[in-house]
């Protein structure tokens, strides 16, 4: 593996580390003081949420597993990589237009730098 792949890798790795910590948020803390202050939630809208926040949560946890497949697999790991990662941009996308334009940074942007990473390190 070169260079290039390691660096791509590692940006996979990130995307992945980030979707467990977005897991993590919207399992487990949503409810409490740290997640209600990282989404701007009260604690009435925080519980009354939760259960759809933890169903999202869930979801973020698929996208994290799918992407350290990507990065262990052998056969097909170019493509289950991009197919993850595009699913990634796609949330951050509508993250951003239905709740809040930050997600797009938080999620969508990483998700795009390792996507043509994993492109552009394509044999």
């Amino acid at each position: 593996m070169g260079i290039a792949s390691l660096v791509a890798n590692v940006f996979v790795a990130f995307v992945a580390l980030l979707h467990v910590g977005f897991f993590v948020l919207e399992s487990f803390l949503w409810t409490k003081p740290a997640g209600r202050r990282i989404f701007g939630l009260t604690a009435e809208k925080a519980h009354d949420s939760a259960a759809l926040a933890a169903n999202q949560g869930v979801y973020n946890l698929f996208v994290a597993s799918g992407l350290i497949w990507g990065l262990v697999a052998h056969d097909g790991a170019f493509a289950i990589k991009v197919f993850f990662l595009t699913f990634v941009i796609i949330a951050g996308i509508v993250g951003a237009i239905t709740a809040k334009r930050s997600i797009l940074f938080v999620q969508g942007l990483p998700g795009a730098i390792a996507l043509l990473l994993v492109v552009f390190t394509q044999r």
